[in-house]
């Protein structure tokens, strides 16, 4: 296992001779004439100048409420400080200045076709610069309890859970695996108690109001419980406390360098206030052309069964609304609130039935999405007893979730009654279009699939599914035996074995016949399935755990060559390489034999305070692959959720390439895709879409009322290009 030192990646450090303020310039008029700024008839452009001169790495932004739905377009300056503003809609702008350094510029009103020089507003003082800086970097303030602390010793003891047997295990749920799955922790919401909460006389009492709030409370108190309720609620109390009291962040953003300095962004809002998006789709992962200029959707989890969906050649957002074929199916509105939402009151605003959790588009156009269609009881044919084979092997009682698919011309929605839970989901590379899906935690331990072609043909939901246990090979026979030792007995070097395990992200390689997945959990794992002939009875699994200092992968998506690339809790990118691996079965590969395979990335961003480890305190949810340079930034590239860094995380030739939304602040992703709208269109013909994928759309920055958003990444040859 080989890690990659982030003081020699990030691409920020490259550049450490570029400073805030840029040298002096030539007066605005004349730069203004520079031929070097080409204002076409949908474009803005100009030169930001700040108090010494021109303003480079600093973010333009135009945003207007006359399409659609409300957009926003952002660009970076060039080393001049000069931008350009390409393609934007006719309409009247709002413009303003925002970056580091900076406080916003005054809003000026322009259109296409202008140019535009601008003022930027130097900071007053340091804590006015802070208050744009990444999550991250107040996040890194939180003060985590010391090595020494663990294991905890209860209620009774240090306040820590005897749960948590080290450090690394409690930061798993500081970060990815508690609180920040669900939103970032850092922004202006999280590092302040809000004054609609009430008026405490200690952040300890106002963190214990705060964990009370709202639909997610029984999760937030279920987290704090798993880490030790008593010292997790200190240790919030006291960042808050220090943060009130006028301590800063010990380090500072460094603003675009380099390649980061092409990238356009542009977020439109869609779905309701009280909605929240999981991710979208854009495209067929595996045929990024498919749906060209077509329309988006997204999941939005467990706040509303109105899916939206987004067309960005009319800037357009609608909604449909999917159905349930039990109506007994039960709703997150009947989820218990202990306390009022500071922001939205006493009354409950999530209320979905069918609960979709991830999209994703086939080669025919049909929308597919893991969604739950009727009460947990499973039929009679995934039971025991049932003369289906996948039922015959391991019969399943239950499934939390099932699927559903949606023909986006007729608005017809199909459901399809699994007898595996479902979670994420993705298409195979096989003849049969098979569909892949994810358990997301261990309740069923399968892996479940769907043969889509043969459901298309025949519509028949029993015989189109599959699922498997997860048998590992450790008497390295090749092939899958009928006898098998099960997860609480003792490895039999005769027998395979079965593992308690079940995919939380999923990945068909598109090199071989394999299907990967990420395994939740400290450490947590990469486990690779090979289907063979017939799925039920012949695959076969091989599993690999995280090394230290990593752990617990969150999604994961595989390139290529067969590389897989997920986030860790850990602060890491990681990637897994089977092809360097010794040995791959027998009674030794039960997770730590191929320590060979991995490779860890430190994220950017500063780390925890007082920790000495090199890393960051990114919490990263998912890494995909582009593996058809849909961006612009080379094939197979990997790139990352930055939860905490308001970013996506791109590793382009070993170093990190930083894909910053500025505004609004608290840009947090859960997933992406690409898509190529015009193969011969250059940059403008491509580029990534994402959303703002966390549960509180009122901790963005506008607060109370704020939309989620749909995000377009671009990557231009240079800032200025139109």
């Amino acid at each position: 296992m080989k890690i990659k030192s982030r003081l020699y990646l990030s691409v920020a450090a490259v550049a450490v001779a570029v400073v805030l303020n840029a040298p002096s310039a030539q007066l605005n008029a004349q730069q203004a004439a520079n031929p070097a700024i080409h204002v076409g008839a949908n474009d803005i452009g100009g030169v930001v100048t700040g108090p010494t001169g021109p303003e480079a790495g600093v973010w333009v932004i135009a945003e207007t409420t006359e399409l659609g739905t409300k957009m926003a377009k952002m660009v970076v300056t060039d080393d001049q400080g000069r931008y350009v503003m390409p393609d934007l809609p006719k309409a009247n702008y709002s413009i303003w200045v925002r970056g580091y350094g900076l406080v916003d510029s005054p809003k000026v009103q322009s259109a296409p076709g202008k140019t535009l020089n601008l003022t930027a507003v130097k900071a007053p003082d340091e804590k006015s610069a802070a208050q744009y800086y990444p999550a991250v970097y107040w996040f890194a303030m939180m003060k985590i309890p010391d090595k020494s602390q663990f294991p905890g010793t209860g209620p009774n003891g240090n306040g820590i859970s005897p749960q948590m047997k080290d450090q690394g295990q409690y930061l798993d749920l500081v970060r990815t695996d508690g609180c920040v799955t669900c939103h970032q922790l850092g922004n202006k919401a999280t590092r302040e108690i809000p004054k609609e909460l009430g008026e405490f006389k200690t952040g300890f009492e106002g963190w214990t109001r705060r964990v009370q709030s709202g639909q997610a409370a029984p999760q937030m108190i279920n987290n704090l419980d798993r880490m030790g309720t008593n010292a997790t609620l200190k240790m919030f109390s006291d960042w808050t406390d220090r943060i009130a009291a006028g301590e800063l962040p010990a380090s500072k953003p460094q603003r675009p360098q380099g390649v980061e300095r092409n990238v356009v962004v542009t977020v439109w809002d869609w779905s309701s206030p009280t909605a929240y998006l999981h991710d979208s789709i854009s495209t067929d992962r595996r045929n990024p052309t498919l749906n060209a200029n077509g329309p988006l959707f997204g999941a939005t989890e467990n706040s509303t069964d109105n899916l939206p969906q987004f067309n960005p050649a009319q800037n357009t957002v609608t909604q449909v609304k999917i159905p349930v074929r039990d109506p007994k199916t039960p709703s997150t509105k009947e989820d218990p609130m202990l306390a009022a939402s500071p922001y939205n009151g006493a009354d409950p605003i999530w209320d979905s039935q069918a609960v979709v959790h991830n999209p994703m588009y086939d080669e025919l156009g049909n929308l597919w999405v893991t969604a739950r269609i009727r009460p947990n009881d499973n039929p009679d044919f995934c039971k025991k007893g049932s003369d289906l084979e996948s039922a015959k092997l391991f019969p399943l009682a239950t499934s939390g979730r099932q699927l559903a698919m949606l023909d986006p011309k007729s608005g017809k929605f199909t459901l399809i009654n699994t007898c595996f839970p479902t979670h994420h989901l993705e298409f195979g590379y096989d003849k049969n279009d098979t569909l892949w899906t994810s358990a997301g935690g261990p309740q069923a331990n399968v892996v479940g699939w769907l043969n889509t072609k043969m459901f298309r043909e025949t519509g028949d939901e029993k015989k189109s599914q599959g699922w498997t246990a997860l048998i590992v090979d450790t008497n390295g026979k090749g092939k899958r035996e009928g006898e098998y030792t099960e997860p609480n007995q003792p490895v039999d070097p005769t027998k395979q074995h079965r593992i308690n395990a079940a995919f939380y992200g999923v990945s068909p390689s598109p090199a071989d016949n394999s299907v990967w997945g990420s395994t939740l959990g400290y450490p947590g794992s990469m486990i690779r399935l090979d289907p063979g002939a017939n799925p039920p009875s012949t695959a076969l699994a091989e599993i690999y755990d995280v090394p230290a200092p990593g752990y617990s992968p969150r999604v994961m998506n595989i390139d290529g060559q067969g590389v897989t690339w997920t986030s860790l809790a850990s602060g890491h990118l990681a990637s897994f390489d089977r092809r360097k691996c010794k040995v791959l079965n027998g009674p030794t590969a039960t997770g730590k034999h191929c320590p060979e395979g991995w490779t860890l990335y430190p994220y950017p961003g500063p780390q925890f305070s007082n920790l000495t480890e090199p890393g960051s305190a990114e919490a990263s949810y998912a890494t995909w692959v582009d593996q058809h340079d849909t961006l612009g930034l080379g094939k197979d590239v990997p790139i990352s959720t930055g939860n905490e860094n308001d970013a996506l995380l791109a590793l382009v030739n070993g170093k990190f390439v930083t894909l910053r939304v500025p505004y609004p602040q608290s840009f947090y992703a859960k997933g992406m895709d690409g898509r190529i709208d015009d193969p011969n269109g250059g940059w403008k013909g491509r580029g990534i879409w994402t959303t703002a994928g966390n549960r509180t759309p009122f901790h963005v920055e506008g607060g109370k009322g704020n939309l989620p958003k749909v995000v377009h990444f671009q990557m231009r040859p240079d800032p200025l290009a139109d």
